[in-house]
């Protein structure tokens, strides 16, 4: 693989699942990089240490950040204003920078003038993940078959050329589009999903207790797919929606004028009406999986 960062060494902010992940599949890929990380958390990088992720688990930012061709900033939304303003005296003139946060737009806002002027940003996000977080839920084939989604910002070609071959060799499959566009797709297809699994979830929680200990014992598949989503780091998933506020409101919007229709339907036992739903919302299932991405 032809090199065309300005050094070998890639950095990795945040060693939670994607961070994790990501060193695991450069190990795993025995890609030609040296990867160091960090992680503010000083039990998570103990605990990275331990599982021997990555070729180093620096104790300094600073440290993680220097003579990197490539820094990744696998955190938190809410979170990379602050980080890009901490590593931006350390970064090296001409270094790649990109992110994996859900949400582009605001990522693009809190960041603009924070990025050091010979550096080249890069925004990304991969679209795959668990429940679990931490280092522990890292894996090496986690992006595997799955679309990593790339804004090129304005950057240099040959730079997000870079990144997209990199990301490739992970074993993600890339698309470029513009940061408001995909703030606007994934808040149908994982934002708004992830607001109504929490908010099914917390009726539950609200149940009477006999009738909770009911759901619990009793959970079908379909309540059980909504724990899962709703089990995800709820720190991420807060920053997401006052990230993402434009959009997913725009999508809550819709989805609830739709919801209306089907109360309308079931209230007047317009069986018609639901089964024509049903069948169309089955086509889009079998799309999916048509497309790998189930």
């Amino acid at each position: 693989m032809q090199q065309k960062f300005i050094s070998d060494k890639i950095a990795i902010i945040g060693i939670g699942l994607i961070g994790a992940s990501i060193a695991l599949a450069i190990k795993h890929k025995k890609l030609p990089y040296r990867v160091g990380l960090y992680d503010h958390n000083p039990a998570v990088r103990n605990e990275a240490r331990q599982l021997s992720i990555g070729d180093e688990i620096c104790e300094e930012l600073a440290e993680a950040v220097a003579g990197a061709g490539l820094v990744i900033l696998a955190v938190p939304v809410g979170a990379m204003a602050a980080v890009m303003q901490a590593i931006a005296p350390h970064i090296e003139d001409g270094a790649v920078i990109t992110d994996t946060g859900s949400t582009k737009r605001s990522v693009i806002r809190d960041t603009k003038d924070l990025v050091p002027e010979q550096c080249h940003f890069i925004p990304g996000h991969p679209l795959a993940g668990t429940e679990f977080s931490g280092p522990a839920a890292g894996f090496a084939a986690l992006f595997k078959g799955r679309y990593w989604l790339v804004m090129p910002n304005g950057a240099d070609p040959e730079k997000v050329e870079a990144l997209e071959e990199l990301l490739t060799r992970l074993g993600a499959m890339t698309e470029q589009m513009t940061a408001d566009y995909h703030d606007r797709v994934l808040a149908i297809t994982s934002h708004l999903p992830h607001l109504i699994a929490y908010t099914i979830v917390g009726t539950a929680v609200d149940l009477e207790q006999d009738m909770k200990n009911d759901v619990i014992r009793f959970s079908a598949s379909g309540f059980r797919d909504f724990t899962r989503i709703a089990a995800s780091d709820p720190t991420m998933w807060r920053d997401v929606f006052l990230n993402n506020d434009e959009a997913v409101l725009e999508m809550m919007q819709r989805f609830s004028e739709d919801l209306t229709y089907l109360q309308r339907a079931i209230r007047w036992q317009e069986g018609d009406k639901l089964f024509d739903l049903f069948s169309r919302t089955r086509d889009i299932r079998r799309s999916i999986i048509d497309a790998g991405q189930d």
